[in-house]
């Protein structure tokens, strides 16, 4: 609980870069084994140097303490195209660059880019709200981020963008650009 995802097998130091803003920032590194020194020198490389270690024995051995843990509803495209309806009846937050969501998204989604997502927080619906960005990397990270902040009602749909231009949900090409309120 409360605790940052940035997935090592994606764009994980620019990411930690961009969305943490404390390089000086203690960081306890929760992982597989073995990527541990390779998850170290690519934070280095990104100026974060404080890392305090890595919880050894990753998620099972916190769970085997019986200590507290989140997660994450996931549901496939065809789920939220059921959802959505011809009404659009549910919040999507889409969390790619701007540039990303106006070459196409879903019909009346907001587009909350997680390059700024905490600037978004006064924005989120009070409803369960879908989350996707391309292929699924930033909308973990978006959602992880939002329930460190509190924000929990959040569903990240499996595949992104790229899965979801495959269902039958109304998509859009019109761009409103979604303001963070103030």
């Amino acid at each position: 609980p409360r605790s940052t995802f940035i997935g090592l097998n994606g764009s994980f130091a620019p990411w930690v870069g961009a969305l943490i803003a404390d390089v000086q920032q203690p960081i306890l590194l929760v992982m597989n084994d073995g990527q541990l020194e390779e998850a170290i020198t690519r934070l280095s490389r990104v100026g974060f140097d404080n890392t305090l270690g890595y919880l050894e024995g990753g998620m099972d051995a916190w769970k085997a303490a019986g200590k507290e843990t989140d997660s994450l509803a996931n549901k496939t495209p065809e789920e939220l195209a059921e959802a959505y309806g011809d009404t659009a009846n549910v919040p999507v937050i889409d969390v790619r660059k701007p540039t990303e969501f106006a070459t196409g998204h879903v019909a009346d989604a907001e587009n909350f880019p997680l390059d700024n997502i905490n600037d978004y927080l006064a924005s989120m619906p009070t409803e369960t709200a879908w989350l996707h960005c391309k292929s699924g990397y930033r909308s973990v990270v978006a959602a992880s981020m939002l329930k460190a902040r509190g924000v929990h009602n959040l569903v990240n749909v499996l595949g992104g963008w790229m899965a979801i231009e495959q269902t039958n949900i109304k998509l859009s090409t019109d761009v409103k650009p979604s303001e963070p309120a103030s």
